[in-house]
């Protein structure tokens, strides 16, 4: 941010955003809730996933486990309060497809689905709008042993998900995701195999883009059918992609990664078809598109969900053209546990990006946050460095709207400390410091600094 953008860094108020601007905090069912094998609920892929060794080489970094996780399934009635308590009026938490549906289809577990209906009273006591996210990661474990996302039944299954979540809370949820990153679980679990369910299989990772493309269009169909006026999305990681130069060759491996990564997903379900001819990993759903694909993979979303923690950089390689890396940090730049050089600007690059396609009437930041080893002191958590992360990403936000964007929302990533799936409980992204031994709560520096931010 410079002189030129003026902004006021140090007197920036959350009003400055207008009156109407979503102010939120994010987290996923089997980040944060435990009771893994409670009340009825069915294995998910990631409850196994975790337990597993590989050639001697456990699947999650610091050989953790999610089973209790943050133990929000029995908290959560403390947990809501807290996020109220901080200022915040938008709470977007995810639904544990084998907690209600334990095989993934059929059967309805009651006393999960009762769960989450007390969680949506909750945080509607509190004054905080619920936003469902329907599907973050946890896939019953079930359906994935009859091919997961690379099974086409996949559609089906998930509608059938849908429509019980939305006749169920429907009535008083009315705003909805249908995904959480599908980047993130078709890549790391089947191209990568870095996530569960840990696959590594090139055409099968594009025949899960492509059915999750048929569940996004399809699952907003259902809740529609369900649930009056709602307000029905999405959400996408993007990480701005930059060549490594102006060169021809250059310029071809930022196309080809910006395909692989996010046109893949976008394109689509806008009516403008895969981007072929830009990778050959892209041009390998050819194969698993059918008649009547192309119309059915189409959907009018209210809003879009940008997530954003860091940009990407194009590296030209032969056959695959570009292939996509995180870039270094540079001298006096700060980066977080993951690596992720902080890098503001590329938050309102991301809006940008999505904008130019010029068919969401709504984008929110529905994630953007910083990861550290938080430690308690004197009954304090002194995260200065994700004060300092807030504070220059929000400010790019505000320039969006000046500029036209039509940004309204913003949810950090994440209202608690969690189980970071493969990288275990070491990188928290908390504004709440979370004891995983005693499970006590603390909320931390940059927690209070939100409160005193929202309360202008």
């Amino acid at each position: 941010m410079t002189k030129d953008d003026h902004i006021d860094l140090f007197n920036l108020k959350a009003s400055d955003f207008g009156k109407d601007f979503i102010w939120g905090v994010a987290s996923s069912s089997y980040q944060i809730e435990g009771a893994h094998d409670e009340d009825g609920k069915g294995a998910s892929i990631w409850d196994v996933f975790v337990h597993k060794n590989r050639f001697l080489i456990p699947t999650v970094m610091t050989r953790e486990v999610g089973d209790v996780a943050c133990d929000f399934y029995h908290r959560y009635e403390q947990d809501i309060a807290m996020i109220a308590d901080l200022g915040f009026r938008a709470n977007r938490f995810s639904v544990s497809w084998p907690r209600i549906l334990p095989t993934g289809t059929g059967k309805v577990n009651q006393k999960g689905l009762d769960f989450y209906s007390r969680v949506v009273d909750s945080n509607l006591a509190n004054n905080l709008e619920p936003w469902i996210t329907l599907y973050h990661w946890d896939l019953p474990q079930a359906l994935q042993e009859k091919g997961g996302w690379q099974n086409r039944q996949i559609v089906e299954y998930f509608a059938e998900f849908t429509d019980v979540v939305a006749k169920k809370l429907g009535d008083r949820v009315k705003n909805w995701m249908i995904f959480n990153e599908p980047l993130s679980f078709c890549a790391g679990g089947y191209l990568l195999g870095a996530m569960a369910p840990g696959i590594i299989n090139p055409s099968g990772f594009m025949a899960s883009v492509h059915h999750v493309n048929l569940c996004q269009a399809r699952g907003a169909s259902v809740i529609r059918e369900n649930v009056k006026k709602a307000n029905v999305g999405t959400t996408h990681v993007i990480a701005p992609v930059h060549a490594m130069g102006r060169k021809s060759f250059q310029i071809k491996a930022q196309e080809s990664v910006n395909a692989l990564m996010h046109r893949i997903y976008l394109d689509p379900n806008l009516g403008l078809g895969y981007p072929f001819g830009l990778s050959p990993i892209v041009d390998l759903v050819k194969r698993h598109i059918k008649d009547g694909d192309e119309k059915d993979i189409q959907v009018d979303f209210d809003f879009i969900g940008a997530q954003y923690y860091s940009t990407t950089k194009a590296i030209p390689v032969p056959f695959l053209k570009g292939i996509p890396t995180k870039p270094k940090p540079k001298t006096g730049q700060d980066a977080d546990m993951l690596k992720s050089p902080v890098n503001p600007k590329g938050l309102y690059e991301s809006l940008e990006f999505l904008n130019s396609y010029g068919r969401f009437k709504n984008i929110i930041v529905t994630e953007n946050g910083f990861s550290t080893r938080d430690v308690v002191e004197n009954n304090r958590v002194y995260d200065l460095r994700r004060v300092d992360y807030i504070r220059q990403h929000i400010p790019w936000v505000l320039k969006a709207i000046q500029d036209g964007i039509p940004v309204t929302g913003y949810m950090y990533w994440s209202f608690m400390d969690n189980f970071e799936w493969a990288l275990g409980f070491r990188p928290r992204f908390g504004l709440i410091h979370v004891d995983f031994e005693s499970l006590d709560r603390t909320v931390k520096d940059s927690g209070l600094w939100f409160r005193k931010f929202l309360a202008k």
